[in-house]
């Protein structure tokens, strides 16, 4: 089997020739640049860190090390046509892009809007940036998101990121073309996470039961906002990519952020309309990346047309591989899983990384329906051995 036929098949619910392995084919699949250094100087590898996605410090993955974990899909990236040299909170290189506003900030760094306040913030010390200064952080109606309303229009959509939809075509086209390897394109269109970024996340959180007209407005145009977008990013690429991510973080350690009822009142209509626009105009299978216990809300997603679940926090709630496969594993492809990242991957022995590979590939692999990666991000703690450790336990099954 090619790769691309491998992941198609286990999204088919079908057993490939093998488990299909991911890294780097979204950012919720990836690797922090710090650890990614650390693993090309452990492979050999001689190359470029660039960080794409620049709050979680992401890296993108370079061929030479797709190779060498056998990696069988990719990203479709939305990138910046120029990059400049930085470095990263451990001293190694990488770039960064080109126009992005990034400067020292009461001992960490800043991440700067158009009018020089902090968008977002890198502690001293830290490793990763957080939103800070919500756009709408003052908003008590729906004519004050309409009075900023270009905040929807950019969001999730950098401008330092500012390759055309004609630059994503040629890419999709040739990625399809010259590689194997099953393409993941990823559209980035948060719905109740953006609400959290543009309010602030103790005021939306409040909004959903105490001003609900307010959080109705935002999630509404928002998805009015991102309609255009879809409709010309599906136009550009759609016809070379194989499966289409959108991301909303609904789960938290132990159990979903918002209970089902709430989800279904206030959250669910936005994305019933917003992923159902991604799937009619495309035809691609629907990837969700949402991180923490999301058991509870598994029959609503499903019901919405997702395909496949990423990162499956196995060590949340309600999240344990063998429960998911027996009640949701024959309409559900489990994109990751394949390696608890909280207790086992940072802190574990290499032979202790290969025990919990063999075991959660037991719990998910037959029947098809599993991608094998690791739950969510290699963080910048993880040592290469227990990277490597990880696919050689994999290859080894």
């Amino acid at each position: 089997m090619t790769s691309r036929e491998r992941i198609a098949a286990a999204l088919r619910h079908e057993e490939p020739d093998r488990v299909p392995v991911d890294l780097g084919a979204s950012e919720s699949s990836g690797i922090m640049g710090i650890a990614y250094n650390r693993l090309t100087d452990y492979l050999g590898i001689d190359g470029s860190t660039r960080i794409y996605d620049i709050g979680q410090m992401i890296a993108k993955v370079e061929e030479p090390v797709l190779d060498a974990i056998g990696a069988d899909a990719m990203p479709l990236l939305n990138e910046p046509r120029s990059w400049k040299p930085w470095t990263l909170q451990d001293g190694s290189p990488c770039e960064i892009p080109q126009h992005l506003a990034i400067d020292e900030w009461d001992g960490g760094w800043a991440i700067l809007r158009d009018d020089g306040v902090p968008a977002a913030l890198c502690p001293e010390g830290g490793c990763y940036f957080d939103p800070v200064n919500p756009p709408f952080a003052d908003a008590t109606t729906p004519d004050d998101i309409e009075a900023g309303i270009e905040h929807l229009e950019t969001f999730d959509w950098p401008e330092y990121m500012d390759e055309s939809y004609r630059d994503l075509a040629a890419k999709a086209r040739c990625l399809h073309e010259e590689t194997d390897r099953f393409i993941v394109a990823n559209l980035w269109v948060h719905v109740f996470a953006a609400g959290q970024v543009l309010r602030g996340f103790g005021d939306f959180m409040m909004d959903l039961v105490a001003n609900k007209d307010l959080a109705h407005h935002l999630m509404g145009r928002l998805v009015d906002c991102y309609a255009p977008r879809v409709q010309r990013y599906i136009e550009a690429v759609g016809e070379h990519v194989d499966i289409i991510q959108v991301n909303d973080d609904l789960g938290q350690q132990d159990g979903p952020q918002l209970s089902p009822e709430l989800y279904r009142e206030m959250v669910k209509p936005y994305h019933r309309r917003l992923w159902g626009m991604i799937k009619r105009l495309s035809g691609k299978p629907l990837l969700l990346h949402s991180c923490g216990s999301i058991y509870d809300l598994l029959p609503d997603l499903i019901e919405l047309g997702v395909d496949a679940i990423n990162p499956v926090q196995v060590s949340a709630a309600n999240m344990d591989g063998a429960l998911l496969k027996r009640e949701f594993g024959d309409d559900l492809t489990f994109w990751g899983g394949g390696c608890d990242t909280q207790r086992v991957l940072d802190r574990g022995t290499p032979e202790q990384v290969r025990d919990e590979v063999k075991h959660r590939v037991d719990q998910f692999a037959e029947g098809g329906g599993f991608v094998f990666c690791q739950v969510h991000n290699i963080q910048h703690d993880v040592p290469p051995e227990n990277v490597m450790a990880m696919y050689e336990a994999l290859s080894e099954l």
